[in-house]
């Protein structure tokens, strides 16, 4: 081969290294979500919604409300998804039931603004997304299990084509108002689980990958010098979380919920390990032996928490 002939491959191949350096890296596909949540009671459900929202690594595929007064609480959802510019967004009522906590932020949901004409049913939604995405679905379950005890109940082998279950819900070692801080007081049944134990019950039996944040890793306190830096951002989401925490009308959230979302966004903040879960018929989720059907996160770092939430949901 001659020198010249020798010069001009080098040339070729230094060329085509510089243009395969300039292609950047493929990029995954968004992750599909569904999220199904009691939105309008305690105020964390709108602040995960909100996260939600802000990144783009998620597709949401729709919301779907549960227990209670399920079409105020998918109004709620439609005024949310309105002023975030995000009415593409399906919203779908599950089945009513009756009312034990407080719609706290009934007000943001009669007001009209968005409002759609109908909603599709939860049940019926949540079955078709399985069916056209199958193994693709994350399912963010954060209220009382309803939709998804009706959905194993009737149809358990599409159920069981989730990608996974990312769940808030639960109680291992620490209950309501034990931070870390001092010696755990105990667990105790949570909300989300003792509010339909027969639907837990059904989850952990299901064999679908269960992501857990229970009590222990979840109690996250938005506390004042937070909430002045996301509410002074003045954006549509974070006027509508500062509006919604008005109405609420406590003090200090704890984004027990928004943890689900962080879960998938940025696994890290809340490390999991494997546990065989079982639930009593008090709602009590006790760890012991058996094959595991969780991953289970006990510990978060909440500054950490936050060092991630508020910036992505502010865009600052």
């Amino acid at each position: 081969m001659s020198n010249r002939i020798r010069i001009l491959a080098l040339l070729l191949i230094a060329a085509a290294v510089s243009l395969h350096s300039q292609v950047p890296p493929p990029q995954s596909a968004p992750e599909k979500i569904i999220i199904d949540t009691d939105i309008g009671d305690d105020v964390d459900d709108a602040f995960a919604v909100a996260l939600a929202l802000r990144s783009s690594e998620l597709q949401i595929l729709g919301i779907t409300t549960t227990f209670g007064d399920t079409n105020d609480r998918a109004k709620l959802a439609d005024r949310l998804l309105g002023e975030a510019g995000r009415q593409d967004i399906t919203v779908a009522a599950g089945t009513p039931t009756p009312p034990v906590g407080q719609f706290t932020q009934r007000a943001y949901a009669d007001g009209g603004h968005f409002a759609r004409a109908s909603h599709s049913k939860a049940f019926d939604f949540i079955l078709e997304q399985i069916r056209r995405y199958p193994d693709q679905i994350t399912l963010v379950a954060i209220g009382p299990l309803v939709n998804i005890g009706a959905l194993i109940d009737k149809h358990p082998a599409t159920f069981h084509k989730l990608k996974r279950v990312v769940l808030m819900g639960g109680s291992i070692e620490r209950g309501y108002g034990d931070l870390g801080y001092g010696k755990p007081h105990g667990p105790e049944p949570e909300w989300n689980i003792k509010n339909d134990i027969p639907s837990a019950q059904k989850l952990f039996a299901s064999g679908v990958p269960i992501f857990m944040m229970p009590l222990d890793s979840t109690q996250l306190k938005l506390d004042e010098v937070k909430r002045a830096i996301l509410f002074q951002a003045g954006t549509p989401i974070t006027d509508a979380l500062t509006l919604l925490y008005h109405e609420w009308g406590q003090e200090t959230p704890t984004l027990f919920d928004v943890m689900t979302i962080a879960y998938i966004l940025k696994p890290q903040l809340c490390p999991v390990k494997p546990m065989h879960i079982q639930i009593d018929d008090k709602g009590f989720t006790r760890a012991g032996p058996g094959a595991p059907n969780a991953q289970v996160c006990l510990n978060s770092d909440s500054e950490a928490f936050f060092r991630f939430y508020i910036p992505r949901v502010t865009g600052r």
